[in-house]
């Protein structure tokens, strides 16, 4: 069967995305954890300063850090719901078929992004 006959990928091939993701997913939920404990321990100076220029540097530079690790930590969020939107896919058969075409998403995509929900195809229409 070709891949433009194909339909939906068979139980083993579910099998082997489901191992991908999940490790991904594993990856990411790390990931943002230390995230969290970087915003959570941020501005540990542990030391007193008395110069109040360079304090108020230091305070506008913390404040700009925990700011990037704040959108860090909501794309990488974002990142862990869309693999679990996945794994949800696998388990009710709809994983790997395009929601604009309805047309399986090819292999490589899935690989390189295994959340995606559009083809390279459908990809490219949107940004036209």
């Amino acid at each position: 069967m070709s891949q433009a006959e194909k339909t939906r990928y068979s139980d083993s091939e579910l099998k082997e995305f489901e191992a991908l993701i999940n490790d991904k997913l594993e990856k990411a939920k790390s990931e943002f954890n230390e995230l969290k404990r970087s915003i959570s321990k941020g501005g540990d100076a542990g030391t007193d300063i008395t110069n109040n220029s360079t304090k108020v540097l230091e305070d506008g530079a913390d404040t700009l850090e925990k700011e990037n690790l704040n959108q860090l930590a909501a794309r990488q969020q974002k990142f862990i719901n869309n693999l679990e939107n996945a794994l949800i896919r696998i388990k009710n058969g709809t994983y790997g078929i395009c929601v604009d075409t309805g047309k399986l998403i090819s292999k490589e995509r899935l690989k390189a992004v295994p959340h995606t929900m559009h083809s390279i195809e459908a990809k490219l229409a949107q940004k036209s």
